[in-house]
């Protein structure tokens, strides 16, 4: 049966008073004033709640205080409602201890605002403020010895700094504004400190080019001048640099950053938006952070990573499917190796892989191993932990193979992320730290080693955080300073994980980010290319060593989240290559007309490098090697060698067969019959001498010789006549050229009737069997023999 209307209502308004304190609840625990008829709604009291004033702690120090010391707060408190704040005062509150490292996370998620907790010290320790209008900010310092805090046992307290006051809407003492954070408190030595190590990246993006200028010193280009700036005085490897050199880390260094910094000290070029290179002007600046690397890191352990720190997860996952990818990174291992020692003075430690992130899979080690590293630096929240173990284990760990994994604390690791420009971001991220430091310790009795490896790549602000945490950390009471070649070969923890994630457990977020295949096709293409084009060089370490670098900085871990810059350095490295290849090439020929039956065809090749080149050979192939021969078939080849700067004919032996157009194609190769450059094509026309024609010309000349028989026995029987003939004058007529006379132009010396011929000796050039031949510098003459096919002399320089 339902019930009646009045019993339903009964039980309504039973419900009401029954929640009636919960209601109220909120309102006492804020310490406001019993319920007035005036009160204000519950929007207006939602608006005024702990988040109308701003709170901001900008300074806290001690960061972990020990007994004697006073505590100072410092800040800035908005106010960001719309009414102004009167009888306002700001204190310190202290709350509980946390528990866990977990605990330290939950807390620090919720580090502003909400319910009002803690216990606040002395009001004599707090700051007043008359009133605060909307919108104004106002600096705060709180001052308070810390045995005022009544801290009690060890561990990790949450302090808060909070403003109470009130508005015209709520006019009674509240909580308006808050901020937490957490206070380490450690005064004594603890009885089992943790041996820490933290590894400080010197780590920059790619910058150098693979081009060497427009002169033989090899002038170093910068694709822009950003790493200038980031070592000049307050640039962010000038801070890094400044600030690792007062404390006790493991140096992690790319000798690409090395290397770079290091060209700069001479002259250099900077390529601008427009391509156009403009002298770099920081050679000072690169001289004086060498100097001052050198200082920090002599006598000291020194880790270097490959040359341009290649993207093992990428080679892993993308770059196995491409044949010769993975030689590349053996290849950036050994040249890091000289690079450090050559411009640091001390050998680095190659024996360590550190993946993106320290992000680790089955494939990932492959890789990493296959270069001869032994070492990887993993983080733990890629590594995972077994569910039963209570605490944070030690760092090293063996893996297989003769293998370890070195797995960093992942909460330590990322503490200085994101953007810590404001004071406020910076000092709670330091506080952080700090505790989740303070916690691991706290753990367990057990003797353990913990691994720090930040973000590869810090801002300056995260550099100066960073700093701040780790000078706190080695001169506090839990912790001692350890070498990550120490870390590394200490005992491990037995309850520590030693199973390596599977490829499929690989962060898809990471995985994301990883050079595609087609960028190590890319690589192999280029590659190869270099391969084809340092066989024909004198010096091929001016080649080898610029581009084998440029290869190395394709696969450089730097270009995560960046694939239009991966892409345009890529393909500007390889057009840069093929513009060198092309400085030896074959000079394009226009149609050749050969008359005869055997003639030289000259090619020119042209070297505009400045070095010398040679085991290149010259191919030159008839498409009809009846028609046209080249030396004793259809092709012929022939070695070259060529100056720097020079051009040089390289002449061929040729016999034609029949008349008509033939192709010809020129083709430059390496020893090894590779194809070298591109091919050249011309077309050669065949005209030879006819049979009819040589019958005509024949006919001519029988008739000149006749003609000639004949004025000689005329002269001859003229002579004999007039020395019979004494009283004649003996004159050989007034030409003086055929001894007859010259008025007898009709009939000869015996007046026969016969006319007497004149001849001259005809020009083969104004032959009509000639007339139509083109005369070409390779066959001046028809049916003559070939000219020398020797390779000719050094032509002129040619200008670049």
């Amino acid at each position: 049966m339902s019930p009646s209307p009045a019993r339903r209502l009964l039980r309504r308004t039973g419900a009401v008073l029954a929640a009636a304190p919960l209601l109220a609840a909120p309102a006492l625990l804020a310490g406001a004033p019993p319920a007035q008829a005036d009160a204000p709604s519950v929007a207006s009291a939602a608006a005024t709640g702990t988040s109308t004033v701003d709170v901001a702690v900008n300074e806290l120090s001690p960061s972990a205080p020990v007994g004697g010391d006073t505590l100072t707060l410092k800040g800035k408190v908005t106010n960001k409602g719309r009414q102004p704040v009167t009888d306002a005062h700001i204190g310190l509150r202290v709350g509980t201890s946390y528990s866990g490292r977990s605990a330290v996370d939950e807390a620090a998620r919720n580090g502003s605002g909400g319910t009002p907790d803690g216990s606040e010290v002395p009001s004599k320790y707090a700051e007043k403020f008359a009133k605060l209008e909307p919108g104004v900010t106002q600096d705060f310092t709180l001052s308070v010895p810390v045995k005022a805090l009544n801290l009690s046992a060890d561990g990790v307290y949450q302090i808060s700094a909070a403003l109470m006051g009130q508005t015209a809407a709520a006019p009674y003492q509240q909580t308006l504004g808050i901020q937490r954070t957490f206070l380490p408190w450690q005064p004594d030595a603890a009885g089992s400190r943790t041996k820490t190590t933290v590894l400080w990246p010197l780590i920059s993006e790619t910058g150098l080019t693979a081009e060497t200028g427009t002169n033989e010193t090899q002038t170093a280009v910068f694709g822009n001048d950003d790493l200038a700036k980031e070592i000049a005085p307050g640039g962010r490897l000038q801070q890094m640099l400044a600030l690792g050199s007062s404390l006790d880390v493991t140096w992690v260094i790319d000798p690409d950053l090395l290397a770079s910094v290091d060209a700069m000290t001479e002259a250099y070029k900077v390529k601008g938006a427009d391509g156009r290179l403009t002298s770099g002007r920081h050679q000072a600046v690169a001289n004086e952070w060498l100097k001052d690397l050198q200082a920090a890191v002599r006598g000291q352990k020194v880790v270097t990573l490959p040359f341009a720190d290649p993207d093992l997860a990428s080679l892993a996952h993308n770059g196995t499917k491409v044949t010769g990818s993975l030689s590349h990174l053996k290849d950036a291992t050994d040249a890091a190796v000289k690079a450090v020692d050559t411009i640091l003075h001390v050998t680095p430690d190659a024996s360590y892989a550190w993946p993106a992130e320290g992000a680790v899979d089955r494939d990932i080690v492959k890789v990493a191993t296959s270069a001869g590293a032994n070492k990887i630096i993993a983080r733990s929240d890629s590594f995972g932990e077994s569910e039963n173990l209570s605490y944070t284990p030690s760092s090293a760990r063996p893996i297989g193979g003769g293998t370890t994994a070195v797995v960093a604390d992942a909460r330590l690791s990322t503490a200085f992320q994101g953007d810590l420009t404001s004071a406020e971001r910076s000092t709670l991220a330091v506080q952080e730290f700090l505790a989740q430091s303070l916690m691991l310790d706290r753990q367990t009795d057990r003797q353990r080693t913990a691994l720090i490896a930040p973000q590869r790549t810090p801002t300056a602000s995260q550099a100066q955080a960073m700093a701040k945490a780790v000078a706190v950390l080695q001169g506090g009471t839990w912790t001692q300073s350890q070498s990550l070649s120490a870390t590394a070969s200490a005992k491990p923890d037995p309850g520590a994980t030693t199973r390596v994630p599977s490829t499929r457990a690989y962060p898809s977020k990471l995985r994301k980010q990883e050079l595609p295949q087609a960028a190590f096709e890319q690589i192999q293409a280029t590659q190869r290319q270099l391969e084809n084009f340092k066989v024909v060089l004198t010096d091929e370490s001016r080649v080898v060593t610029p581009f084998g670098r440029a290869v190395d900085r394709e696969m450089s871990t730097s270009w995560r989240g960046r694939t239009a810059a991966s892409d345009g350095f890529r393909t500007g490295v390889s057009e840069y290559l093929s513009g060198l290849t092309e400085q030896v090439s074959l000079i394009d020929k226009s149609e050749v007309k050969l008359s005869g039956r055997s003639a030289t065809i000259p090619v020119s090749v042209q070297n505009n490098l400045w070095q010398d080149v040679d085991h290149l050979k010259l191919r030159l192939t008839s498409d009809n090697g009846t028609r046209l021969k080249i030396g004793d078939g259809a092709s012929q080849d022939q070695e070259v060698t060529i100056t720097s700067g020079h051009s040089q004919s390289v002449k061929f032996t040729t016999t034609a067969k029949a008349t008509g157009p033939v192709w010809v194609y020129a083709q430059l190769l390496t020893e090894d019959n590779q194809p070298y450059g591109k091919q050249i094509a011309f077309q050669v026309d065949v005209t030879e001498v006819t049979p009819t024609v040589m019958l005509v010309i024949a006919g001519g000349v029988l008739l000149l010789v006749l003609a000639g028989f004949r004025m000689y026995t005329q002269r001859k029987r003229a002579a004999a006549e007039k020395t019979d003939e004494p009283d004649v004058d003996e004159t050989d007529g007034t030409d003086g050229t055929d001894g007859t006379d010259s008025s007898d132009d009709t009939d000869g010396p015996q007046g026969d009737g016969e006319p007497a011929e004149k001849a001259e000796p005809e020009d083969d050039a104004a032959s009509p069997a000639r007339a139509d031949v083109p005369q070409q510098p390779s066959d001046p003459m028809a049916d003559t023999a070939s000219e020398s096919t020797a390779p000719s002399g050094t032509g002129e320089r040619v200008d670049r």
